[in-house]
């Protein structure tokens, strides 16, 4: 009896989490989230085939999902499996001739592809591209020394309201086109915040390995403004790895992004919190 008790619990938990869900759903009916995903989240087939399943559910309940990876460390055993040796400039990896034509055969065949069948076997309609197809993302060089890296200049995302139109989700390799044909590697969370800018979608969700921005205590901070990153980066309290994403994120909102969130894509669920629940899973940071 104590058993049955229990499975009602959690039975009305659930039910009263869907009702409590309402307005949310309500709110995204009709919205396009950028989704940039990499880092913990897509090691693992489990965590794999559980964010296809939120993405799906998404979809589902009216939302636009677009899907944006990245894919370093998988290229990085190509790499020395190919024996391809990298140099690099200010900690940065040099892309040559032989490195990006690399980077493109796994970023835009083993990884985006795999992330696609995970979202199919979800039933969704998930499409792999990269910002190369129907020049979604043209880029110009980012700095000679660095060779094939890539700043994207122009963005034509026409391409990406034509598979919305046909309830298809987009799952994007971040590679560019350059204007003499070239191919160009694009930082992911580069091309996400391009993309979502270019869309002037509702969200921007950087899914990382930590749980968001943190105060001068170590404390995750829920809500920032563009005026409040830039004083903590002034302070060095934003430091290392965590600028780029916050430069990405104000990036963003300047091109017309109503909010981005930096959130930890190690929990389960993160998507669906962020989206659908009161509390969110992470720091959203708005204009102002």
């Amino acid at each position: 009896m104590k058993k049955q008790d229990a499975m009602n619990r959690d039975w009305i938990a659930t039910a009263r989490t869907l009702s409590q869900a309402l307005p949310f759903l309500q709110r995204y009916d009709g919205a396009t989230v950028v989704i940039k995903f990499g880092g913990h989240a897509m090691g693992s087939d489990e965590a794999m085939d559980s964010f296809a399943r939120d993405v799906v559910l998404m979809q589902q309940v009216g939302v636009n999902p677009v899907i944006v990876h990245g894919g370093g460390p998988m290229i990085n055993e190509m790499l020395d499996k190919l024996d391809i040796k990298s140099e690099f400039v200010g900690g940065k990896r040099v892309t040559d001739q032989a490195t990006v034509e690399v980077v493109e055969m796994v970023l835009s065949g083993r990884v985006n592809k795999r992330i696609v069948q995970a979202i199919n076997a979800q039933g969704g309609r998930a499409v792999g591209l990269s910002g190369k197809d129907a020049n979604l993302m043209v880029c110009d060089q980012t700095d000679p020394a660095l060779g094939f890296v890539g700043t994207p200049a122009e963005m034509h995302p026409e391409v990406l309201q034509t598979l919305f139109d046909a309830d298809t989700i987009p799952v994007i390799a971040p590679l560019g086109a350059g204007r003499n044909g070239e191919t160009f590697n694009v930082n992911g969370d580069t091309a996400a915040g391009a993309i979502a800018g270019a869309l002037k979608a509702d969200r921007l969700l950087l899914l990382t390995d930590v749980a968001g921005v943190k105060d001068e205590s170590g404390e995750v901070v829920t809500e920032l403004t563009a005026a409040h990153v830039h004083e903590l980066t002034e302070r060095g309290i934003i430091a290392g790895g965590m600028i780029p994403k916050t430069e990405t994120a104000l990036a963003a909102l300047s091109a017309g992004v109503r909010a981005a969130v930096i959130l930890d894509g190690r929990a389960p669920n993160a998507c669906l919190l962020e989206l659908f629940t009161e509390h969110g899973a992470g720091t959203i940071i708005r204009q102002g």
